[in-house]
């Protein structure tokens, strides 16, 4: 029996005057991580009545372990893989409500930008015959963090790296992004990391190299660029832009094209190494990965956020894909 006074207890764990035992709160994370505060309480409750503030004052207070510590000798593997990428969640305020001000063209100043980092060691099949490939061993960490904590973000992967790998064993470490400035700011911590361009970007910019080309038409153009990035120079690849600039009716925007092919250069290596897909280098799944993992909760469906409370989820949210027990991180 609980002998300590109710002022001495968490008062997060209460709810209308009433004690919620740590089972309760383990099952009202479960199930608010995967869908909603509002059913989190119900889940909670069993006859105590639990509000949706109850349920967002607890995960608002969540302080999560450090990523666990493999207890056997670190893992001896050829390539390790590392996706990253970002999903947009709107807030409702940033500081306090009505804070929230607007850009001359009226949208409001309330996006954040939740971060995402997976880590695995290659794909293997389902047991399920005929299913997709999953990920061997991933392990993912999600933030909202910016500046200084963006860099702290990125020595916990490291951190995580060296604790479980034999790094002197591992002969790449690939990178899979789409090259946005806080995935190459916190790269640069990484020693050894071969940055690749994912997959879903490289061809959402090279199709915008062609807007005046129905589908149909611009296939064997797009092939051409790519033969270009994988085998050719830069000055190949800018021919061809120049090539189909010249072709776009007058009134289609040069600007937007120009602007796709300077991502495409900026990110050259990155590029060749996605088309020529060598060495290990596989196919790139950052945009699923962030849909699942992110955006299924966070950002799907109209919803708005405080700063703290996406931080908040987010980190839950790799807990939880983390295969992490709520009822262990309710007792921590």
């Amino acid at each position: 029996m609980d002998h300590r006074s109710p002022s001495s207890k968490n008062s997060d764990y209460f709810s209308g005057g009433r004690h919620l035992p740590e089972d309760a709160v383990a099952r009202m994370l479960e199930e608010a991580v995967q869908t909603s505060y509002g059913r989190g309480a119900q889940q909670a409750g069993l006859g105590t009545q639990v509000s949706r503030q109850t349920v967002k004052n607890r995960i608002h207070a969540l302080k999560f372990p450090p990523a666990a510590q493999t207890s056997g000798p670190k893992k001896k593997v050829d390539r390790v893989y590392i996706d990253a990428d970002e999903d947009h969640v709107a807030l409702q305020f940033r500081e306090k409500k009505g804070d929230l001000t607007r850009a001359e063209n009226g949208v409001k100043n309330n996006g954040l930008i939740a971060k995402m980092v997976c880590i695995y060691e290659g794909k293997e099949k389902e047991s399920i015959p005929g299913r997709r490939r999953m990920l061997k061993n991933r392990h993912c960490f999600c933030g909202v963090n910016s500046g200084e904590a963006n860099l702290q973000f990125w020595d916990d992967i490291y951190r995580y790296l060296e604790e479980h790998y034999d790094l002197d064993q591992v002969k790449k470490i690939y990178l899979n992004a789409d090259g946005g400035i806080w995935i190459r700011t916190g790269a640069k911590r990484l020693p050894g990391i071969t940055y690749v361009l994912d997959g879903f970007h490289l061809e959402k910019y090279l199709i915008r190299l062609v807007p005046h080309l129905n589908r149909k038409e611009r296939i064997p153009i797009l092939e051409e660029f790519r033969q270009a990035i994988r085998n050719q120079t830069k000055k190949n690849f800018r021919e061809l832009v120049e090539k189909q600039k010249k072709e776009m009716p007058e009134w289609r925007n040069r600007a937007k094209v120009e602007e796709a092919a300077e991502y495409i250069l900026s990110n050259w290596t990155a590029a060749k190494l996605r088309l020529k897909h060598k060495n290990g280098v596989l196919g790139s799944s950052t945009e699923s990965h962030v849909s699942h993992i992110l955006s299924a909760r966070m950002s799907s469906r109209p919803m708005g956020w405080s700063r703290q409370g996406a931080a908040k989820m987010a980190e839950l949210r790799a807990y939880y894909f983390n295969g992490g027990d709520m009822l262990e991180l309710v007792r921590y």
